[in-house]
């Protein structure tokens, strides 16, 4: 049955498991929450990590047997990963586009997509094709004279690169609608979603078959550009990962004690909350990020470097709680800057660093949505580096709500929420337009709702 957030019974089904997961924890301590950032931020993070401290204790454990497990698991996968290094150069996995639209991917190679969190999908578009919607995206910023109107970065987190600019802040022109409303869009990310576990608890999350769009921006790295690259981060939240009802509940294994359990696939009340609102912030919920190559790229080249391990949210979210950590300190992490992985807090983790393999334009680059990921730095870059960064939205109650508000920024030509509000598009007569989309686009935007 396709999910719909508008029924009453998916409704009642979430409070249902909401009771029944209140029931099974009811004589565990209850967590604080704050459903809006904290006033005084180090006082509610000495509160929260007190309380959870008394949570795992009354489970039996202590938080550093806890952590001890998860630990564990994570030098195991470091392990791991450092072998597939050494052996192929990278622990990404890669599967041919053909094998995703046939249906003929091995359950061998599903498993270590699932194991790692990552996928390079080769041929996702033909490489013409990319190197088509490449140039179209410069005639698209040329025929607007984007050079002579362009006031500078917009955000924090993408300025820290140096370059002019690297990331260009244009969501509406026809090679990213193009792209994010295909067929062969469509047919990857089902393949994606259905890696999680979509119904749990007594609900279904989301919708694995049918996608929403996030609209965000393209990367534009040219030829001879030495860059600063990207610090080692994950997107999926910040305080509110420790603070809100909602990932509280997501997280109820790491935080109950019962870390065994802990599955970084399950959607289980991932699809109910958003992030603190900031700079960094993202509405919607994203089963992959991911990226379509708009140019060939060698490994070398200052490109995106991850910890392919799925798991690893939970190490970073138990981190704090250790007493190496003072009271009021997430391990840096705070409202409106992104998660930071650094070698102070995680240096484990990031002996687990695996870069990319060389990409050809057309192909995608996929991984989780918790994942930690960073881009190298690079000197004198050889070749250009385009993308377009295209992720795995499942439609769900979270994502129908952020695609109200991405379709009215899509008609004026706005920047889309999360975004900073620099709207260059808005009097850009050659955007992509409502008449231009096809079926998949118009589901994704949710008119095909409001149309039934």
């Amino acid at each position: 049955m396709a999910y719909s957030p508008r029924n009453d019974l998916v409704r009642s089904d979430y409070q249902r498991a909401t009771r029944e997961l209140d029931d099974e924890m009811s004589e565990l301590p209850s967590l604080p929450a704050w459903q809006l950032p904290p006033a005084d931020e180090r006082s509610a993070v000495r509160e929260i990590k007190q309380a959870l401290r008394r949570r795992i204790a009354a489970s039996g454990r202590s938080v550093e047997e806890v952590f001890g497990e998860i630990e564990a698991l994570i030098a195991d996968r470091v392990t791991e990963v450092r072998a597939a290094n050494a052996a192929h150069g990278t622990a990404w996995p890669s599967v041919d586009y053909s094998e995703i639209a046939s249906g003929t991917i091995s359950g061998a190679v599903r498993d270590l997509v699932r194991r790692r969190g990552c996928l390079v999908v080769r041929g996702h578009f033909a490489r013409e094709q990319a190197l088509s919607w490449d140039r179209s995206l410069v005639d698209y910023l040329d025929s607007n004279r984007f050079d002579e109107i362009y006031r500078g970065p917009g955000d924090d987190f993408f300025a820290t690169v140096g370059s002019k600019p690297e990331i260009f802040p244009i969501y509406w022109s026809h090679a990213q609608m193009e792209a994010r409303q295909s067929e062969r869009m469509a047919t990857v990310q089902r393949l994606l979603n259905s890696m999680w576990r979509c119904e749990s608890e007594g609900s279904q999350w989301f919708d694995p078959e049918r996608s929403a769009f996030y609209p965000d921006r393209v990367r534009r790295r040219p030829e001879g550009t030495t860059s600063a690259g990207l610090g080692n981060h994950i997107d999926a939240g910040t305080l509110d990962l420790w603070m809100k009802a909602e990932y509280q509940q997501a997280f109820r294994h790491v935080f109950d004690g019962s870390i065994e359990q802990f599955d970084p696939w399950d959607a289980a009340y991932r699809t109910e909350g958003s992030q603190y609102p900031g700079t960094t912030m993202t509405s919607a919920f994203r089963t992959f990020q991911g990226w379509t190559a708009l140019s060939d790229m060698q490994a070398d080249q200052g490109v995106l470097r991850s910890v392919p391990i799925p798991e690893a949210i939970a190490y970073l979210l138990l981190r704090p709680l250790l007493d190496d950590v003072p009271d009021d300190d997430m391990c840096g992490v705070t409202v409106s800057k992104t998660f930071p992985v650094t070698d102070r807090w995680h240096s484990v983790l990031l002996e687990g660093v695996s870069g990319l393999p060389d990409v050809q334009a057309g192909d995608s680059v996929w991984w989780h949505g918790d994942m930690i990921h960073g881009v190298a730095s690079v000197t004198d870059q050889q070749g250009w580096g385009n993308v377009m960064y295209i992720p795995a939205a499942p439609w769900c109650s979270r994502n129908e709500v952020y695609a109200a508000t991405a379709l009215e920024a899509f008609r004026t030509g706005s920047s889309p929420d999360d975004f900073p509000e620099e709207h260059y598009e808005r009097l850009w007569d050659n955007r992509f337009h409502l008449d231009d989309l096809n079926e998949y686009g118009r589901q994704a935007l949710g008119l095909a709702d409001a149309a039934s």
